[in-house]
C-alpha cells in the first residue's frame, strides 16, 4: 500500500469512528437509545477491522506493540455489550495513527520541489542538426551538446577545445575545474562555462551519476528501520494490562471489570501524546529552517552521538570568496577591485560572476565594459570607463602583457589567484577560496553542550585544503580525498560505535546520508539527490540552524517522554480502579480521555521551544573595501 492510500485509509476511518460516535450520542439525546449501539458498533468495527490486519502484518515481522491493547478493550467491549465505550476508543486509536500519518505527509510535501537536478533528457547531434531524445536513448558514440548550467547526463569524452565543469556535486572541490579535448568527463557534474561537445562513453544507467544514485538505494535499504518511542514501552505495558485484566475477572467473575480495565489502559498517552509532541516539533523545526521527515527521524536525531561532517557547501559556504589583495603598482585596491568586476560583468565564469558578487555588495558602482573578448577559462579583456583591462589566469594576463606578468604571490591550498592588468600595465592579484561559514566556530560548541561526543569530517577534497579550513575546530579526526563508497564505509565503520548523523550537500555526500542513522542535506543549494536521500533537509543556508534542529529534537522527544511517564501513570491508577470495581466501561472510557485532554496539552508545548540560536553573519566582504 503507497504512503497516499495508507493516509487516506487513515483519514477515513478517523471519520467513520468520529461520524459513528457522534451519531450515537445525538441519538441518545434524542431518546433513541436502543439505535445508539448500532452506530456505535458500526463505527467500531472497521476501525478494529484495520487494526487487526496491522497486527497480523506487525507479528509477521516480528514486532509486538499496544495496538494490541487497542484492539482487545475494542473487542472486548463490543463482547459485553459496551459500545460507547468501543466507540471512545475507536476514535482515539483511529485520531492517534492520523496524526503519525499526517506528520510524515507534511515533510513529504515539503520536498516536491527538491528534486530537479536528475537529467532526464539529452540534446544529441543528428546530420548536422540538434533533437532532444530521453535519456535511456544515449548510446556510446553519440555527440551531445552540453549548454552551459547544464548536468551532465552521461560519462563521456570532451570533443571541445576545452570545459569548464563544477564538480562539487560530485568531489566537494569547490572551485571549476578546467579539461581539455579528450579529457574525460563524469556525468553529475554541471558546465559552468560556455557549451561544449561531449562523446557518450557509456549509457545513462551505467554512468557515475546512476551509480550514485544505486548506492543511494542500497543504502537506503541495508538502513535499520528506526523504532517508534512508543515501541520502547510496549511489551511491558502489554504485560501490566493482561495480567491486571485477568485477574479482575478471575477474582470477582466480572468480565465487565476486565473490560474497563482494558478500556482505562488502551495506551492513547502514548498513540495520542507521542505523536502530537513530535508533530509539534516537527512543525517548530520547520519554522527555523529545519524540514525533518517525519516523526522516526525526528526521534532518531535526537539521539545521535557522532556527527561526521562534509566540508564543501557544509562547512564552507561552496562558492569562491575574495580572500585577499595584492597590489602590484600604484593603482588603489578599491580601483583595481572595481575595474576587474566591471570587466567581468561580461563573463558567465563562476570566478567572475563571485568577484562581482563580492565587490557589488560592497555598493561600488560597476560600469558597463566595452570592447569584451574572452577566452573561455582563460580570462577576457575590454575597456571600462576608458582604461583597458585584463582580467584572467595567469598564463592569460601575462600573454596579454607581453610575458611582462609579475611573479603571483603565495597563496593556501585550494585558492585560486587572479590576476588584473590595467592600461598594458599588472596591477596586481586577487586570491579567491572557499572559506569557512562564519557560524561553524559558534555551532560546533553549541552541538557538543547537546550531547554530541564524536565530530568529524569527510571530504573528497584534498587533505591539505581539509586541514587548512578546519584548523582550529578541535575536530576529532579528519578523512580526505574519499568517493562516496568510502564515505560511507566511513559511516558504517561509526556506526558500530553509536547512532551516526552525516551532514552533506553534494551528490557524492548522497549515499553516506542514505545510510547514516540520520542524514542531514544542505537543501538551499545542494544535490537533490542528498535531499532525497536524507532524513533532515535545512531549507536554509545556514549551517547553524543544524544545532538548532538537534536541540528542538532532543526537547521534543523529552516532552514527549514526561507526556508518556505522567500519563501511563495516572492510565494505571484508572486500571486499578476498575480493577476494584470503581469505574465502568464508560467511565473508564471518559476517565482516559481526560488523560489524553492531560497529556495532548502539556505535548502541544513543543510549539513554543525556544532554541539557542547562532547569529547569522552575512557573507565575507570584499577586502578593504
Amino acid at each position: 500500500m503507497t504512503f497516499a492510500h495508507r493516509t487516506g485509509l487513515r483519514q477515513a476511518l478517523l471519520g467513520l469512528a468520529l461520524a459513528g460516535l457522534v451519531a450515537g450520542l445525538m441519538l441518545q439525546a434524542m431518546g433513541q437509545a436502543a439505535l445508539a449501539p448500532l452506530f456505535w458498533a458500526t463505527a467500531v468495527v472497521p476501525v478494529l477491522a484495520a487494526l487487526v490486519v496491522e497486527i497480523l502484518l506487525s507479528l509477521r515481522r516480528g514486532q509486538v506493540g499496544l495496538d494490541i491493547v487497542a484492539a482487545l478493550s475494542m473487542s472486548a467491549a463490543l463482547i459485553v455489550g459496551e459500545e460507547l465505550a468501543a466507540a471512545v476508543v475507536a476514535v482515539m486509536y483511529s485520531g492517534g495513527t492520523f496524526l503519525e500519518s499526517y506528520a510524515e505527509g507534511r515533510a513529504r510535501r515539503e520536498m516536491r520541489d527538491l528534486l530537479s537536478r536528475v537529467p532526464r533528457a539529452a540534446t544529441r547531434h543528428v546530420n548536422g542538426a540538434l533533437e532532444e531524445v530521453p535519456l535511456d536513448a544515449v548510446v556510446p558514440g553519440d555527440r551531445l551538446l552540453i549548454r552551459q548550467g547544464e548536468v551532465l547526463p552521461v560519462d563521456g569524452t570532451l570533443a571541445s577545445d576545452t570545459a569548464f565543469l563544477d564538480t562539487s556535486a560530485l568531489t566537494g572541490e569547490a572551485l571549476p575545474v578546467r579539461l581539455d579535448r579528450g579529457a574525460a568527463a563524469m556525468s553529475g557534474a554541471t558546465n559552468a562555462g560556455a557549451a561544449f561537445d561531449l562523446i557518450a562513453e557509456r549509457p545513462a544507467a551505467e554512468s557515475t551519476y546512476a551509480g550514485i544514485l544505486r548506492l543511494v538505494e542500497t543504502a537506503q535499504q541495508s538502513k535499520a528501520p528506526m523504532s517508534r518511542l512508543a515501541d520502547l514501552w510496549s511489551l511491558g505495558f502489554l504485560a501490566v494490562t493482561l495480567a491486571l485484566a485477568g485477574a479482575a475477572w478471575a477474582l470477582t467473575g466480572d468480565p465487565v471489570r476486565a473490560v474497563a480495565v482494558l478500556v482505562v489502559a488502551t495506551p492513547c498517552p502514548l498513540i495520542l501524546a507521542v505523536p502530537v509532541a513530535l508533530v509539534a516539533g516537527l512543525s517548530r523545526a520547520a519554522h527555523f529552517g529545519v524540514l525533518i521527515k517525519g516523526a522516526g527521524p525526528l526521534e532518531a536525531l535526537a539521539r545521535v552521538k557522532t556527527l561526521i561532517l562534509d566540508k564543501t557547501g557544509t562547512l564552507t559556504d561552496g562558492r569562491p570568496r575574495i580572500v585577499s589583495v595584492e597590489r602590484r603598482d600604484d593603482t588603489p585596491e578599491p580601483e583595481m577591485l572595481r575595474l576587474a568586476a566591471a570587466l567581468d560583468q561580461a563573463s558567465r565564469h563562476p570566478i567572475a560572476q563571485a568577484l562581482v558578487a563580492a565587490v557589488a555588495a560592497q555598493g561600488a558602482p560597476l560600469p558597463v565594459p566595452t570592447g569584451v573578448q574572452e577566452i573561455p577559462g582563460e580570462g577576457l579583456t575590454g575597456q571600462v570607463g576608458g582604461r583597458d583591462v585584463a582580467v584572467g589566469g595567469l598564463g592569460f594576463v601575462a600573454r596579454h602583457l607581453g610575458g611582462a606578468a609579475p611573479a603571483p604571490p603565495a597563496a593556501d591550498p585550494g585558492a585560486l589567484v587572479v590576476a588584473v592588468a590595467i592600461d598594458g600595465h599588472p596591477a596586481g592579484f586577487v586570491v579567491m577560496a572557499d572559506p569557512l561559514r562564519q557560524e561553524v566556530g559558534q555551532m560546533l560548541p553549541l552541538i557538543r553542550r547537546q550531547g554530541i561526543a564524536r565530530i568529524l569530517l569527510a571530504t573528497g577534497d584534498r587533505a591539505e585544503v581539509a586541514e587548512r579550513v578546519t584548523r582550529g575546530l578541535g575536530l576529532d579526526a579528519l578523512s580526505a580525498g574519499l568517493t562516496p563508497g568510502q564515505k560511507v564505509d566511513l559511516v558504517l565503520e561509526e556506526r558500530r560505535r553509536a547512532p551516526v548523523m552525516m551532514v552533506g550537500d553534494g551528490l557524492n555526500d548522497a549515499p553516506a546520508l542514505a545510510v547514516a542513522d540520520i542524514g542531514v542535506a544542505m537543501g538551499a543549494r545542494g544535490a537533490a539527490a542528498a535531499a532525497e536521500a536524507a532524513d533532515v533537509v535545512l531549507l536554509v543556508d545556514r549551517i547553524g540552524r543544524l544545532g538548532t534542529g538537534i536541540e528542538i529534537a532532543r526537547r521534543t522527544r523529552r516532552i514527549a517522554l514526561e507526556s508518556v511517564a505522567v500519563g501511563l501513570g495516572l492510565s494505571l491508577a484508572g486500571m486499578v480502579a476498575a480493577a476494584f470495581g470503581f469505574l465502568t466501561p464508560v467511565e473508564g472510557a471518559l476517565l482516559q480521555e481526560g488523560i489524553d485532554v492531560a497529556v495532548i496539552l502539556n505535548a502541544l508545548r513543543a510549539l513554543a521551544i525556544k532554541p539557542e540560536t547562532i547569529p547569522e553573519a552575512p557573507p565575507a566582504p570584499a577586502p578593504t573595501l
